[in-house]
Order: C-alpha cells, then sequence, then structure tokens
C-alpha cells in the first residue's frame, strides 16, 4: 500500500490554497542504454541535466585474467549453487566466458562477471568499471556527457570506469560537475618478485569540471595536487561579468595521513597510486584536508579568483587528522551555502559535520548543535537568501534527517513537520516565490528500510503535501491505476514546475538490456526511476478509492490506538493505490 493512513493524515493537515492545485506529469527523455534515469538539476531557462545508472552492456575485459584462479573458481561455484536454489541450469562456463568474453555467452555469464568485478572493486588487480552517466536534455533528446572518461584500448567504446557527477547548469547552459580518472590496465612487478602482475591505476580521484554547451571542458585543478588532489565543482550561477562555481579542493594532507604514505606508499610492493587510494577508503575519504571554495570565471569560463571558503572551527596543534569543509549551492547574491566540521559545543574533542553558509569572509552555522543536531548539509538557496537542506538527530533511537530553511535575513532556521514524527526528509531546492521540494519517508509502519516519496512546502503554509496526492488516480482509460509514483523532488523553478524522479513498472531487463522470463517463460516485471516534470494546471484534486483498504483494517489491531481516529479518512486518495 502507498500511504494508508499516514497519508490520511497529511490530508488533514493540508491548506485550502494546497488542494486548489494539481500537477500534470510529463515523463522527460532517458538515456538509451540505461536503466535508470534521475533529474540532477533544471536551470530557469529550460536547461537539464540527468543522471543514469544500471548502464547496459558493459564492457569486460577478460584478457588479463587467470580464469583457474581460486578466487574466481569459488565466484562460480556459488553461482552455480545459487542458481540450483532457484530451479535454474546455468548456462555457462569459465571457459565460456574466457574463450568467448561475458557479453557474447549470455547475459547470465555477463552479470556474473559484473558481480564477480564489484565485488573486486577494491582489489587493484581486476578491471574498474563504473554504472553511472551523466547527460544533457537537448532538443528534447537524452544525450551523455564525457567528463573524464577516454576510449579504451582493449575494446570498443569508452573505458566506463570513471565516476560521473554531474550537478548544476547555468541560464544559459554553462554546466559543472566532478569526476573521476579513468582506470589505466598496466603491469607491475613487485619488489622481489620477477614476474609482471596486472594493475589497475588511475592519476587522480576526483577533479572538478565546467562544460559549455559547445564542448569546451575545464578541469578545475586543485592548487595542492600531490597524488592527484582533489576538486569538485557543486553548483554554478550566471553573473554580470562571468560566472561563480563552488565546490571544494584539498588544501594539504595532514601529519598523520602524511605518515601513512610514508610508511606504507614506498613503489615497492604497490603501485603509488593504488596505495593512495586504498589509505583514501581507510581513512573515510579524509586523507586529504578540504576546503570550500569559490572560483570566479570571466564569460570565457577563464579563472579570474579562486577563494577559499574557510572551515568552521580553528585546527589545534594537535588536530593531526584532515578537516573538511564544502560548498554545495550559491545564489545571484553570490552567498554559499554547504557544510563544514564544526567542533561539539559540549565535547571540543567530538567534531560533527554541520550546515553553514559563507558570506563576508564568516561561516555561519544554522543549528543550534543544543537542539541534539548532530549533523547535516545545506542544500540550495534562493535569491532572497533562504536555505535549505537536511539536519540530523536521533529520533526513536535512530538518526534521522530532518529538513528546514534558514532565513538570513532573520536569522531563524525552521524544521516544519513532516510526514510523522520519525520520518526522514530531505530539502532539495527552494524557488523564489518560497516554495520547498524534497523527498521523505511515507512508510510510518516500516521500522527498516522506507519508502520515500516526494512533497511540496510553502513557507508560511505550515504544511507539507505528498506530491503524488497532485497526480490522477488512473491512466486515460479510467480503470488502470496511474503508473507513476514521484519519489523525489529535485527542482522548482519560478514557475512552480517541480523536475524529479518518479518510479514505473515496466518488463525486466538483463544487464545487455534484452528482456528477463522466468523459469516458466513469463515475463519478469521491475520498477525502474524515471525523471519527470510536474507542471501546475487548473483542476481539482480527485479522490480515489484504496483496493487495499479491507486487507488493511484487518492488520490494524496492532496499530496505535490513535490510527483509530483517521479511520474514516482511508480510502480519500488516490495516493493509497500501490
Amino acid at each position: 500500500m502507498k500511504y494508508k493512513l499516514l497519508a490520511a493524515s497529511i490530508l488533514a493537515t493540508m491548506s485550502t490554497s494546497a488542494l486548489s492545485a494539481t500537477y500534470q506529469l510529463t515523463e522527460l527523455s532517458t538515456l538509451d542504454g540505461a536503466k535508470h534515469n534521475y533529474v540532477k538539476d533544471v536551470s530557469e531557462s529550460g536547461h537539464i541535466l540527468g543522471l543514469a545508472n544500471g548502464i547496459y552492456n558493459l564492457p569486460i575485459d577478460v584478457s588479463y585474467i587467470d580464469f583457474t584462479d581460486s578466487l574466481i573458481e569459488r565466484a562460480y561455484d556459488q553461482q552455480e549453487d545459487y542458481f540450483e536454489l532457484i530451479d535454474k541450469q546455468i548456462t555457462f562456463t569459465l571457459d565460456d566466458i574466457e574463450n568467448n568474453n561475458a557479453a557474447a555467452t549470455n547475459p547470465d555469464a555477463h552479470s556474473f562477471m559484473l558481480s564477480f568485478l564489484t565485488a573486486q572493486a577494491t582489489n587493484p588487480e581486476y578491471q574498474k568499471l563504473a554504472n553511472i552517466i551523466g547527460y544533457n536534455v537537448l532538443n528534447g533528446e537524452a544525450q551523455e556527457q564525457v567528463l573524464f572518461d577516454i576510449a579504451s584500448v582493449d575494446y570498443d567504446g569508452l573505458t566506463r570506469s570513471v565516476s560521473n557527477f554531474y550537478n548544476a547548469v547555468a541560464e544559459d547552459g554553462i554546466a559543472v560537475g566532478w569526476g573521476s580518472a579513468p582506470y589505466e590496465k598496466t603491469v607491475f612487478t613487485p619488489d622481489g618478485e620477477t614476474e609482471e602482475e596486472t594493475r589497475f591505476v588511475r592519476d587522480f580521484i576526483s577533479r572538478g569540471i565546467i562544460v559549455s554547451p559547445d564542448g569546451l571542458s575545464v578541469p578545475l585543478v586543485p592548487e595542492f595536487d600531490e597524488f592527484g588532489g582533489l576538486s569538485m565543482a557543486n553548483d554554478i550561477v550566471k553573473t554580470n561579468s562571468g560566472y561563480i562555481v563552488v565546490g571544494q579542493v584539498s588544501t594539504g594532507i595532514p601529519s598523520d595521513r602524511q605518515e601513512n604514505i610514508d610508511d606504507n606508499c614506498d613503489g615497492e610492493d604497490q603501485p603509488i597510486s593504488v596505495c593512495i587510494e586504498g589509505l583514501q577508503r581507510s581513512t573515510s575519504s579524509r586523507l586529504f584536508d578540504t576546503r570550500a571554495v569559490k572560483w570566479s570565471l570571466d564569460s570565457n569560463l577563464n579563472i579570474t579568483n579562486t577563494e577559499l571558503l574557510g572551515l568552521g572551527l580553528t585546527p589545534e596543534d594537535d588536530d593531526n587528522f584532515a578537516f573538511t569543509s564544502n560548498a554545495l549551492a550559491v545564489n545571484s547574491n553570490g552567498i554559499v551555502a554547504g557544510s563544514s566540521d564544526i567542533r561539539d559545543n559540549n565535547r571540543s574533542s567530538t567534531i560533527r559535520t554541520l550546515p553553514v553558509y559563507y558570506k563576508d569572509g564568516k561561516i555561519v552555522e544554522m543549528l543550534n548543535q543544543e537542539d541534539d543536531w548532530t549533523g547535516g548539509k545545506a542544500l540550495a538557496i534562493n535569491a532572497n537568501d533562504v536555505i535549505v537542506g537536511y539536519g540530523i538527530k536521533a529520533i526513536d533511537g535512530a538518526n534521522r534527517f530532518k529538513f528546514f530553511y534558514h532565513d538570513i535575513a532573520s536569522n531563524s532556521t525552521v524544521f516544519p513537520a513532516d510526514f510523522f514524527n520519525s520520518s526522514a526528509s530531505i530539502a532539495n531546492d527552494i524557488n523564489d516565490n518560497g516554495y520547498i521540494v524534497g523527498e521523505g519517508e511515507t512508510d510510518v509502519f516500516n521500522v527498516g528500510s522506507r519508502r520515500r516519496e516526494g512533497f511540496l512546502y510553502k513557507i508560511g503554509e505550515d504544511s507539507i503535501t505528498n506530491l503524488n496526492d497532485f497526480l490522477p488516480c488512473y491512466e486515460a482509460d479510467g480503470e488502470t491505476r496511474y503508473k507513476y509514483v514521484v519519489s523525489e523532488a529535485k527542482v522548482i523553478n519560478n514557475n512552480n514546475e517541480i523536475f524529479g524522479v518518479a518510479t514505473k513498472t515496466v518488463e525486466k531487463t538483463d544487464s545487455l538490456g534484452g528482456i528477463v522470463r522466468d523459469i516458466n517463460g513469463k515475463i519478469e516485471y521491475e520498477s525502474i526511476a524515471v525523471p519527470v516534470k510536474l507542471s501546475p494546471i487548473n483542476g481539482e484534486v480527485e479522490s480515489c478509492t484504496d483496493p487495499e483498504t479491507d486487507a488493511y483494517e484487518r492488520q490494524s489491531a496492532s496499530f496505535p490506538w490513535y490510527t483509530l481516529l483517521l479511520l474514516p479518512l482511508v480510502g480519500l486518495r488516490r495516493a493509497f493505490r500501490q
């Protein structure tokens, strides 16, 4: 069930003005060759950035693999056991893969090799594959945007070994993001050995980049670039003189991490870059000191100024570990929102990463630590200097995200009531009209993994609305339940158009893009993510019956007593459908 009593309780609190509008959903273009597609950012002038994952036909290089090695033989035995458990006959051997390649053998062989390589993600002896692609929607069609990937020397096409985070777009289509360097297959002979071994290495872990619609790419190389350094570009805004881009850069390596490098990364037992990546993982992404940064660029994308925005604490002499701050959003006034390490008010040895904004050389916290907020981020800021994001605190025995907005002018931070007390919620964007969009947990009775759905909130109205309440009950035939469920609201423009992600059920596809059938030959189905646009239209919110109300009421004996007060409202909304 989609909402049950929860949705009814939400409806009871919605304002009249919220109920007076409906939205029309339009599915946006998706990238061919990918299962799931997501909106990342949309400019006021309509430029759309997306991310896709579940990439079909990922290339697998088997030329270097020893298929008699116990590691892959053991993985194959486990696959065989699994197939037997589900009464399925295994359709490939390791010899088939070695001689024919995985994709040429069959989808099961390709899927097996993808799983095997994923399990070896931290093992430098095996190929690295990444499953996320950035794209632009140009003239209504999704087109891949390559950041740092290059053509492979081992197979046709790109290496598909890079991370891609395509983050934000300005009014004229200039976009920013960040990614990793492609992996290169090389040979390495450990000290004291005579036999060469295969290793996969890369030049840097992350690098920010600016991309223009005409194909110009400008990497944002950090001043501190030892071992590649780090940089990220998270947001961009067009100005009268050019652009402002904000993100994060490496500024150094703390003394204790440098000792780790000196002790372990001598290039004798493994390539230095492999050792550096291992340390990066083992120190939870804190190998480098990093700082929030603001780049100023002219209209030709030349960097005219680089400003480090600082840190929300002063490192002490015995603080030998890495500190970090990050800039995630910037508005036309040049005010930057993001996060920074902050000392706990009660325990100076405890470091929190909390939402902050950067203005006039100052770093300002927005959450009161005395209210038990232990973390969070500021994710967006509008032209009126109102910031939105989320804080983290313990609620009902678990850490939960809670969305907030902060008005710089009044220095006030508000955490609106969301779907229910222990619902985790995130505010992703705010427009200049004061409308906030985000996502929140709607599954009140599940204490584990909870379903998330998109929401709309208007500052001053004190009511949160599930976006699915604004959509039709049925498809055009009047009988089939509406196929979309909005799971994320990522962007809202000043026309109150909302862009986000919805799920829908389609025929299931395998890793090569073919239709999946069960052992009886029947087509299987799955839920996928698609990018959508929600446009305000004149109309009335529909009242929908819930086909599962009876089943739900049979389970209600175990619910808290106060849910009985909501029973008359069950079935009022389309949102109760599956």
